[in-house]
């Protein structure tokens, strides 16, 4: 039977470790990664979510360059309690409920931890960094104004 254990991660050691399970086989250890990987992508699956890590310009330069795609805008840490610690950032469709779309975020990203990892997630912060009009909407209202224009 797997026992749970806390894994101290020292300063040189360069694959940031979520959990550790020992079998009898030896060690299973999930990166930070690919746990960002997972909440990308449970964050996507909820209706009303344009993009993940839709930070400042500067921030999305700087994560751009400086990180994975799975990562880009997702922050995983292991907490006090042994649970994941995540932080993600998203740019939300114009006229959805903020807080019911954050909320639902929350728990997609909830759910999908726990069951692919079997740990639990004891903080999840979603940072709405911006809203946008769905690109058709855009569209529409580009051409509107462009024929407004041409017939004024």
């Amino acid at each position: 039977m797997a026992t749970k254990k806390k894994l101290d991660v020292s300063e040189d050691f360069s694959i940031p470790t979520l959990s550790d399970e020992s079998t009898d086989l030896g060690d299973i250890r999930i990166n930070h990664s690919v746990v960002a990987g997972i909440v990308r992508l449970a964050t996507k699956s909820v209706e009303g979510v344009v993009s993940v890590g839709g930070g400042g310009v500067v921030e999305g330069i700087t994560d751009f360059f400086s990180k994975k795609e799975s990562e880009r805008g997702v922050k995983v840490s292991e907490g006090q309690g042994g649970g994941y610690e995540i932080e993600v950032r998203v740019v939300l469709e114009f006229g959805v409920d903020l807080a019911k779309t954050g909320f639902a975020i929350q728990e997609s990203i909830r759910d999908q931890i726990l069951a692919m990892t079997g740990n639990p997630a004891s903080k999840i912060d979603v940072i709405i960094d911006d809203i946008k009009m769905d690109a058709s909407d855009e569209k529409d209202e580009l051409s509107d104004y462009v024929d407004q224009q041409s017939a004024g």
